[in-house]
C-alpha cells in the first residue's frame, strides 16, 4: 500500500526542488492510466476528484477506486478531494478514505474563507490526513475572471487557516486549452516571502511547460493541477477509436484504446515536474 497524504508528497518535493502532479480524474480509464504513468516513472501522484467527477461517481466509490489504485503500485499516491465546497462534502470524502481535502472558499470574504478552511483543516488533522486551501480566485477560460492573490491576505490565510498547502491565483486559469499565457512570477515571489507553505497552482494546463519546469525546480510551487490537457488527450483517443470502425459498439473495446495515449500524455506531464524515481 503506497497511499499517502498531501504532506507526505509535498514536503519532500519542497525540499528536493520538484513538483507533484495533481491529475484531475473523471473515470476509471483515466485514473488507471495516470497511476500506470506514475509507476512507470517512479513519480509521486495526486489523484484528484473534482466536482464534475463527483457528479458522475459518488465519493465512497471514488475513495475505493483511488485506494485500490494506490495499492497496485509502489509510488506514493494521494487520494485528493479537489474543490470541496462544504464541510459535509469534505467529511464524506474523509469517511470515504480520501487522504487529502481541498476546501475552496476562494469566492468568500477573507475572514469567512479562513474560518471555514480552518474547520476543514482541523478535521483533516484530527484524522491524520492533509488539507489544501485557496486564497485568491482562479477564474475559468470563457468564464469568471480571476482575482489575483494578495500577498498580505496570503500571509494571514497561511498563518490562521492551518492548511498544509495553499493554492494561489497568479495568472492561472481553469480549463485553458492553450499554453500561451504564463504565471506572474513577481506575485509568486511576493507570496513566497510571507509563507513557508508549499504552494499550489490550479489550472496548470494553461501554464507553458518550460515555466512549469522552472517553477517546480526554483520556487515553493510544489503542486500543479493538470486536467484539461489530459482530458484533451483522452477525447482525441476516444474519437479516433469510435470513428475507426462504425460497426463497433462494445464500450470496453473502445475505451481500451484510450489507455496508451492517456498514459503517454500523463508521463509527459509528470516528467516535466522533475521528481526523482521513488520506486521502492
Amino acid at each position: 500500500m503506497t497511499l499517502a497524504t498531501l504532506s507526505d508528497v509535498l514536503q519532500p518535493a519542497l525540499r528536493g526542488g520538484y513538483a507533484v502532479g495533481g491529475l484531475v480524474t473523471l473515470g476509471w480509464e483515466d485514473m488507471r492510466a495516470y497511476t500506470e504513468a506514475a509507476q512507470a516513472l517512479g513519480a509521486p501522484l495526486i489523484l484528484q476528484a473534482g466536482p464534475s467527477c463527483r457528479e458522475h461517481t459518488p465519493l465512497p466509490v471514488l475513495g475505493h477506486m483511488f485506494r485500490h489504485l494506490a495499492a497496485s503500485v509502489d509510488v506514493p499516491v494521494v487520494a485528493h478531494l479537489d474543490h470541496g465546497y462544504t464541510y459535509q462534502e469534505c467529511k464524506i470524502a474523509l469517511e470515504s478514505g480520501f487522504t487529502s481535502l481541498m476546501y475552496d472558499g476562494s469566492r468568500k470574504p477573507l475572514t469567512q474563507n479562513i474560518d471555514e478552511t480552518a474547520a476543514i483543516a482541523e478535521m483533516a488533522r484530527d484524522a491524520g490526513i492533509s488539507c489544501e486551501g485557496e486564497i485568491g480566485f482562479v477564474g475559468y477560460a470563457n468564464g469568471d475572471n480571476s482575482t489575483g492573490t494578495d500577498p498580505d491576505e496570503a500571509a494571514r490565510f497561511a498563518r490562521d487557516s492551518g492548511v498544509d498547502a495553499m493554492a494561489i491565483s497568479c495568472g492561472n486559469v481553469h480549463l485553458q486549452e492553450d499554453k500561451q499565457g504564463g504565471l506572474d512570477v513577481a506575485r509568486i515571489k511576493a507570496i513566497e516571502a510571507v509563507t513557508d507553505l508549499p504552494l499550489v497552482i490550479h489550472g496548470g494546463s494553461g501554464v507553458p511547460v518550460a515555466q512549469r519546469m522552472q517553477l517546480a525546480a526554483e520556487s515553493r510551487i510544489c503542486k500543479f493541477n493538470i486536467g484539461t490537457e489530459l482530458r484533451m488527450a483522452f477525447g482525441q483517443a476516444l474519437r479516433a477509436a469510435v470513428t475507426a470502425d462504425a460497426t463497433r459498439f462494445d464500450r470496453v473495446q473502445i475505451l481500451r484504446e484510450t489507455a496508451d495515449p492517456v498514459k503517454a500524455a500523463a508521463m509527459r506531464v509528470l516528467t516535466a515536474f522533475g521528481a526523482p524515481d521513488l520506486r521502492t
